[in-house]
């Protein structure tokens, strides 16, 4: 991908190009159709939709039987300090794009309070700060979403895809004449971001097996550009009336969140 940088411990092992491997189909697409064919067929995220056709090998039940035990020697003592019951039947990622890090919250149920488990250093994010408003923008999007699915055969080892765009951002596009407002949007290993957050393996790892123990439907996706707790947060200028909505809907929203150590 022009301009983007990956470390080679990020390189799939496939992309070396053994004769008659995944790397060779792909590159045989690519000469086919195109970057433009491909984008339109899996949206902003198509490398990574494409990597996770040509090399689909694992299910989620497989990733679990691997990183299960050791993500649970990681982060059951985390859970046992918030007292709060592993595996989890509830949580929530919230992403604070400013200060680059994620934090993880989870409760027993839908009614309980939410508590912190612990935090994680987001490597790479793309864009600046604003939501996402097309295909092709490089920005990570900002609002309120869920785990709309999990890839287990992510070229960035392990993934949690967002459910952007979701009905407030059809509405905001409607109204405003946009259309291609970009998908594939993923919470993901390594350290390479084109409008997704990177994780790196290890706390991809974390963060899937959380969300594959909670269930897709139980996991909630808060992610904004500050931290509207902190009092001395101002939301971005912007002359626009949805957008100014959103921030307050983020603001009340984290508010349930108590801040972290």
């Amino acid at each position: 991908m022009p301009g983007v940088k990956r470390s080679r411990s990020s390189q799939p092992p496939a992309m070396a190009g053994r004769p008659g491997g995944p790397a060779l189909v792909a590159a045989a697409i690519l000469a086919g159709a195109g970057a433009g064919v491909l984008r339109a067929n899996f949206g902003d995220g198509w490398l990574e939709g494409l990597w996770a056709r040509v090399t689909s090998r694992h299910s989620v039940a497989e990733r679990l039987r691997t990183y299960g035990d050791p993500v649970a020697k990681r982060l059951a003592p985390a859970f046992a300090r918030a007292g709060s019951p592993y595996p989890p039947t509830q949580v929530a990622l919230v992403a604070i794009k400013d200060r680059h890090r994620l934090e993880v919250y989870a409760r027993p149920d839908v009614t309980g309070p939410w508590r912190w488990i612990r935090t994680y250093p987001v490597l790479a994010q793309s864009g600046r700060l604003g939501p996402k408003l097309r295909a092709g923008d490089r920005q990570v999007p900002e609002g309120i979403y869920g785990a709309e699915s999990l890839n287990p055969n992510s070229r960035f080892h392990l993934a949690i895809r967002v459910d952007y765009p979701n009905a407030g951002d059809r509405a905001a596009a409607l109204a405003e004449g946009r259309d291609d407002l970009g998908s594939d949007i993923m919470i993901h290993g390594a350290a390479v971001s084109i409008g997704c957050l990177a994780m790196g393996d290890r706390a991809a790892e974390d963060l899937f097996v959380l969300a594959a123990l909670a269930g897709t439907r139980n996991v909630r996706i808060v992610i904004s550009p500050v931290d509207f707790r902190d009092p001395a947060a101002r939301a971005p200028e912007t002359d626009r009336s949805w957008l100014r909505d959103r921030y307050a809907s983020l603001a009340n929203e984290l508010a349930q969140f108590p801040r972290t150590p």
